[in-house]
């Protein structure tokens, strides 16, 4: 099977003539996932549909670029990860609002835009990893606890600049207000055991060598780790930590999504609706939740059995509307509080 992966430079080119890559029987993607990540998905979705998907892989300016290019845009969908990244998309006017019957019965209201701007295919819970023998367990509850002043010198994690950082101190913005988030992050940066860098991987590589004995991370980067056999070293990081879930007496588990939505001066809205229902559906899901160690958002989907090991979780529920609502504020308090420059 024949499928069109373009480069930048080449989406460039596309942009620069005017010349939209339509057709009945495609849809042209905007994707900020990796390929061998999404792929699979994208080859059986046209095994199913007969539509081939074009796609332009992309890690950052697809926002500058679906602008510049106005009614010349040749995307018809976007699919990528964090809130963030959806909302940039709805704060430029360049996402068109779907309604679709799969899709609202089958994605929690909580994990859409409620005009049907953005919708969520996967959840990733921002956990915490802890060293399985200095760290007792019940340590670490809450997200308040990282604040807690005996754990002074413990704490890693990746920059507070980073989305998927941004978005989960833009959740305790929502929930408990901007001066006590605020008091919450400087108690954080007081137990930074080094200046915040690197990625999520890097945290557990972290505690693997001593450095702290807790950090922030997605969950995923536990099923990657202690499956990686081109780096096997991972796997000895992700032997030292276990996946603590937190806020599970109170507002529950904060998580982030990967999702997708349907690029307003699209030339193919149908195929792209097309394919955001074949992404929710349960094939799909399936494939989401096995290959990639990511949380579907439909009920009933088997959990791979290393997700299934650590057991259930009571997730937070607020929307993800109204947390991206303050991420700007967010942004804004890493600065003042100088989150990145460390304890």
């Amino acid at each position: 099977m024949f499928r069109r992966i373009l480069s930048v430079a080449l989406l460039g080119a596309v942009l620069a003539s005017g010349e939209a890559l339509a057709g009945g029987d495609e849809v042209n993607l905007y994707s900020y996932r990796q390929p061998f990540l999404i792929q699979p998905l994208l080859d059986a979705f046209t095994e199913e549909t007969g539509i081939e998907v074009n796609v332009v892989y992309a890690k950052k300016g697809m926002v500058e670029k679906i602008k510049a290019a106005g009614e010349n845009n040749p995307a018809d969908a976007v699919l990528t990860v964090d809130i963030g990244r959806l909302d940039a998309l709805l704060q430029e006017d360049l996402l068109e609002p779907v309604q679709s019957e799969v899709l609202t019965t089958h994605i929690p209201a909580h994990l859409r835009h409620p005009d049907g701007l953005w919708f969520g295919l996967t959840t990733r819970a921002r956990v915490v990893l802890a060293h399985k023998d200095r760290v007792a367990a019940g340590t670490v509850q809450s997200l308040a606890d990282l604040a807690d002043p005996e754990l002074q010198g413990k704490v890693c994690t990746r920059s507070g600049k980073h989305g998927y950082n941004v978005a989960l101190i833009a959740s305790v913005i929502a929930h408990e207000g901007e001066e006590n988030a605020e008091a919450w992050l400087s108690g954080v940066k007081a137990n930074l055991a080094r200046k915040p860098q690197g990625n999520d991987r890097a945290q557990a590589k972290a505690i693997y060598e001593g450095v702290c004995d807790i950090a922030i991370s997605n969950h995923y980067y536990m099923g990657k780790m202690a499956t990686n056999e081109e780096k096997p070293e991972q796997k000895e990081w992700a032997k030292v930590v276990r996946v603590v879930f937190l806020n599970q007496d109170d507002r529950g588990q904060h998580v982030n999504i990967s999702g997708a939505g349907v690029i307003r001066t699209g030339k193919n809205k149908d195929a792209a609706v097309r394919l955001i229902e074949f992404l929710a559906g349960e094939g799909a899901q399936n494939m989401y939740a096995q290959d990639n160690f990511e949380y579907p958002v439909r009920a009933g989907v088997a959990l791979h059995p290393m997700l299934a090991e650590w057991g259930d979780f009571m997730a937070d529920t607020l929307s993800l509307e109204d947390i991206a609502r303050h991420r700007k504020a967010a942004t804004q308090m890493v600065d003042r509080v100088r989150f990145d420059e460390g304890a």
